[in-house]
C-alpha cells in the first residue's frame, strides 16, 4: 500500500471524478473512498478514464454503518465492487465500529479475504477498546487501521499499540482541513524547510510510518500534497509536533460506540 494517497470524501459528480483523473495523472495510486461518501460510482468513472492499469493502483473501500451484520456487509461489498466497476478491492475496512453487529461483520471480512476479493481487510477509527474486543473473535488481524491521527490529535496509545502488532496505521483528516494552519509552531518549521503548513503535516505522519490520505480536488493542492514526501523532517522536529495534541478533532470520537 502506497504511504500517501488521496481522500475523497465530500467528493461528488464529475469533481468526484476529474479529482481522481488528476491525482492518478500527478502519480498518486492509493485511492480510498466508502460507500457512506455515495461517489463509488464516480470514484471508478475517474479510475478507469485514468487509463491506467489497474495493477497498479491501490484501491480502499470501506462498510457502511448502516451494513453492519454478516449477510448484510456481504451483499454491501457486493455492491461496492459493482459500483466501483472492479472485480476486488486492494482493502476493505468497517468503517465505524458500530455497537451491533461489529463481530459479525468482521466474520465477513474474513470471508471476503479468504476469497481473495479484498487483498487485505482492516478497520477504521478502532481506539484500543475496540482492537482489544477484536481480538477476542477475529482469526484474521486488521492489516490497517485508519483513524484520524494528526499532531494536534496524536493517539500514542493506539499509535504504539498498531506498530508493536504489526498493524498499518493510516491517518484521515490528516491536515486538520487546514483548521490548524495557523498554528504558530508550524511557521518556523515551514521556513526551516520551506514548505507549507500541509506538506510539514503529512511529512510528520510519514516520517512516523503513518499512511495518509489527504483529501482535495484542486490540481495545485494535490500537486502539494504529494510532494510532501520529497523531504525529511528531522527526528527532533517530528518529536516536536507530537507534543502539539490538545485532543483536536474533527469527527466523532469512537468512544461513542462502546
Amino acid at each position: 500500500m502506497p504511504m500517501l494517497g488521496l481522500g475523497v470524501y465530500d467528493m461528488y459528480q464529475k469533481q468526484a471524478e476529474q479529482a481522481v483523473e488528476t491525482a492518478i495523472e500527478i502519480g498518486y495510486r492509493l485511492i480510498d473512498t466508502a460507500s457512506m461518501y455515495e461517489n463509488e460510482v464516480e470514484i471508478g468513472n475517474g479510475i478507469k478514464n485514468s487509463g491506467i492499469d489497474r495493477a497498479e493502483l491501490f484501491i480502499t473501500s470501506k462498510l457502511n454503518n448502516t451494513d453492519h451484520g454478516y449477510e448484510e456487509a456481504l451483499k454491501a461489498f457486493e455492491k461496492s465492487l459493482q459500483l466501483l466497476g472492479q472485480d476486488y478491492v486492494d482493502l476493505y475496512l468497517i468503517h465505524w465500529p458500530i455497537k451491533a453487529g461489529r463481530a459479525e461483520s468482521w466474520k465477513a471480512l474474513e470471508k471476503i479475504y479468504t476469497e481473495g476479493r479484498a487483498k487485505a481487510i482492516g478497520v477504521a477509527n478502532y481506539t484500543l477498546p475496540f482492537l482489544n474486543e477484536l481480538k477476542q473473535y477475529s482469526n484474521i488481524q486488521p492489516a490497517v487501521n485508519q483513524i484520524e491521527f494528526t499532531p494536534w490529535l496524536f493517539q500514542k496509545e493506539t499509535f504504539e499499540y498498531c506498530k508493536k502488532a504489526g498493524i498499518q496505521l493510516q491517518s484521515y483528516s490528516p491536515i486538520t482541513r487546514g483548521i490548524k494552519f495557523s498554528d504558530e509552531r508550524l511557521a518556523p518549521l515551514c521556513e526551516k524547510y520551506q514548505k507549507t503548513p500541509a506538506q510539514i503535516i503529512l511529512n510528520w505522519n510519514l516520517q512516523l510510518g503513518v499512511s495518509t490520505i489527504p483529501k482535495s480536488v484542486q490540481k495545485q493542492r494535490l500537486q502539494e500534497n504529494f510532494d510532501a514526501s520529497n523531504f525529511t523532517l528531522d527526528i527532533q522536529d517530528v518529536l516536536f509536533m507530537n507534543t502539539f495534541n490538545d485532543g483536536f478533532r474533527i469527527c466523532d470520537d469512537p468512544i461513542i460506540f462502546l
